[in-house]
C-alpha cells in the first residue's frame, strides 16, 4: 500500500464535477483508491463516497493505493488533484 497528503486547490472543493472525474481516474486502475478525510475512509472510486465526504478547497486529503499498479495510481490521482481537477 501508498498513500500520499494532497490538499485541494480547487475553490469550489469536491463538488459533482471534480468528484466525478476523480472517481472516472481511480476507476481506471486495477488498485483499490481510498482516501481518509477526518476521521473517515471512502472509495474514491464512488462518486456518492467523494461527495458526502463533503471536502472543501484547502482540506488535506490522504490517497491510499493498494494493488498491483498502486504506484502509477497514486501518482496520477496525486496529479490529478493538485492540478485542479480540471478547474
Amino acid at each position: 500500500m501508498v498513500s500520499q497528503k494532497v490538499t485541494i486547490t480547487n475553490p469550489t472543493g469536491l463538488h459533482l464535477r471534480p468528484a466525478g472525474i476523480l472517481c472516472h481516474k481511480a476507476t481506471q486502475f486495477e488498485s483499490t483508491v481510498t482516501f481518509r478525510f477526518r476521521e473517515g475512509t471512502a472509495n474514491a472510486k464512488s462518486v456518492l463516497s467523494v461527495l458526502g465526504a463533503c471536502i472543501k478547497a484547502g482540506d488535506e486529503v490522504e490517497f491510499c493505493c493498494e494493488g498491483a499498479d498502486e504506484t502509477e495510481a497514486l501518482r496520477t490521482i496525486v496529479e490529478l488533484v493538485e492540478s485542479g481537477l480540471g478547474e
